[in-house]
């Protein structure tokens, strides 16, 4: 019997099916894969069959070897339960649990530790991102492009104050630092190994990731896209207060210039104060005009005062990143994992070298074929 010279159950070139001898699919799962999809995964139990259903087939057809790392930031409902069967009846799928919730930003962080392809993609599990972008992506990787950035075209999604308020923070960030920091960019982008390894060496914990994605360079080219409506319905679970924080990490973590314009300040109110002593003593001497009580004074005290409360808040950003790093605190601590062999972790760690202290001592590996061999 003639047998396919390409493989029907995964993306690689055999002379037998994978579905003939079930074994050699588990061998195929173990080889350095060509494309890693990195998935944070919080509270996402209704969308993770949809997304493998959309993203496994869109692989396939791309005909390179692949892998799925998901990784469940602290999920409180069962989506770790979902991701460990996922694994189980499909090699390509790994998961990293951590211990707890550590934020989006720092599960990009452990997927791009864990990520062993030679392109990385970030990509949300709610199928904002459409896996079908992919394909261009890989084209564009093909034809040189070290980083291929997804655009969004439209912003129709969001209400009219959030697409005001965003794009005026991209500019503003654009004006204060030194890295062009695309707007309308996110996470989902396309990343080439050399990259990878030059992001999992920055191990600072605050992690505005879209300026850390941009901050080392390289040729990059984007591709604009229209964002799809979130699979299982519901809003963002991105808050005011948590968009305002990841807002102030973002200039904080980037920028000087709030410190540096307080040099500005001080001599303006300066020249300013000076002025307004000139002017008093010629009222007073030239012109006998009586200087104002105290609702003048208490004034440019309130003024001065509230000036100084301002430095002394943005002195005091500064300083509680400067002591969450010299804390020197692993990033994350990671509870599980599952789909991993000892041998291809130490693999991709060799080639993307983690932060220091990236992971707690006592973090377990698992694997399904080492629970297979037991």
């Amino acid at each position: 019997m003639t047998r396919p010279t390409t493989c029907q159950t995964c993306p690689h070139l055999a002379e037998i099916d994978c579905r003939d001898a079930p074994g050699l699919m588990v061998n195929v799962g173990l080889m350095s894969p060509v494309l890693s999809l990195v998935v944070p995964v919080y509270n996402e139990e209704r969308n993770i069959a949809a997304f493998l259903a959309a993203a496994v087939p869109v692989l396939e057809g791309l005909g390179e070897t692949f892998e799925i790392v998901f990784v469940d930031d602290g999920s409180r409902d069962g989506s770790l339960g979902v991701l460990v069967a996922a694994s189980a009846t499909d090699p390509r799928v790994k998961v990293v649990s951590f211990a707890r919730n550590f934020g989006k930003e720092t599960a990009l962080t452990a997927g791009l530790a864990h990520a062993a392809g030679d392109a990385v993609i970030p990509i949300d599990c709610d199928l904002q991102h459409p896996p079908e972008l992919i394909a261009q992506m890989v084209t564009a990787w093909r034809q040189g492009a070290d980083m291929v950035l997804a655009v969004r075209s439209k912003r129709t999604e969001e209400s009219w104050p959030r697409r005001t308020a965003s794009g005026l923070y991209y500019r503003l960030l654009r004006w204060l630092t030194s890295v062009d920091i695309p707007a309308h960019a996110g996470d989902f982008r396309l990343i080439a190994r050399k990259v990878v390894d030059v992001l999992n060496q920055m191990p600072e914990r605050h992690r505005f990731m879209k300026g850390i994605f941009a901050w080392p360079g390289f040729k990059t080219a984007t591709i604009e896209f229209q964002a799809a409506p979130r699979a299982g319905g519901g809003g963002s679970k991105w808050g005011f207060w948590k968009l305002w924080r990841f807002a102030l990490d973002g200039i904080f973590s980037f920028s000087t210039a709030p410190l540096k314009v307080w040099t500005y300040v001080g001599l303006l109110c300066a020249a300013g104060s000076f002025v307004y002593l000139a002017v008093t003593v010629a009222q007073v001497v030239w012109f006998g005009i009586d200087v104002p009580g105290y609702a003048s004074v208490m004034s440019l005290l309130l003024f001065f005062n509230g000036l100084a409360i301002i430095s002394n808040g943005i002195q005091g950003e500064y300083l509680a990143r400067i002591f969450e790093e010299v804390k020197g605190r692993p990033l994350y601590v990671v509870g599980g994992r599952w789909g991993f062999e000892e041998h291809a972790i130490g693999k991709a760690g060799a080639r993307a070298p983690a932060p220091p202290r990236l992971e707690a001592a006592h973090s377990q590996s698992r694997s399904e074929n080492k629970t297979d061999a037991a």
